[in-house]
């Protein structure tokens, strides 16, 4: 009889798919029942590479699965078609100002800018 702990009962496609979901290492030994040491172990000794290179191999499905419903999420929310132009395709929002010349102020800047005129003078006239 060997002594020791049992080895960790770890299912491969429900690791991938807890890795697809971006699940924390300590999210997985959780739902394994076992301990982050074990989940490290069984790694190694089962997939030939550290925790961390199975979870960035298998995370991938993930992000794919995770970009598809954005997309389709894409057409029917405007909002979201937006926000992905923005990401992926270099949109961005511009305003323009049409017929401004910079040497001459706005309608609106021109008013503001005259009424703190006449409030600056109404100020300095008492003297």
């Amino acid at each position: 009889m060997k002594a020791g702990r049992p080895k960790a009962e770890i299912d491969k496609d429900q690791f991938v798919k807890l890795c697809e979901l971006q699940s924390t290492l300590r999210e997985v030994a959780g739902f394994f029942h076992c301990s982050e040491d074990a989940v490290r172990s069984w790694c190694k000794r089962e997939m030939g590479m550290t925790y961390e290179e199975a979870f960035e191999e298998f995370r991938v499905g993930g992000l794919l699965s995770l970009r598809r419903n954005q997309f389709q999420l894409s057409q029917k929310n405007t909002a979201m078609a937006i926000w992905l132009g923005k990401q992926h395709l270099g949109q961005k929002d511009i305003i323009t100002y049409n017929n401004l010349d910079d040497s001459e102020d706005d309608p609106l800047t021109a008013s503001i800018k005259a009424s703190f005129d006449k409030k600056e003078q109404d100020e300095w006239d008492w003297f």
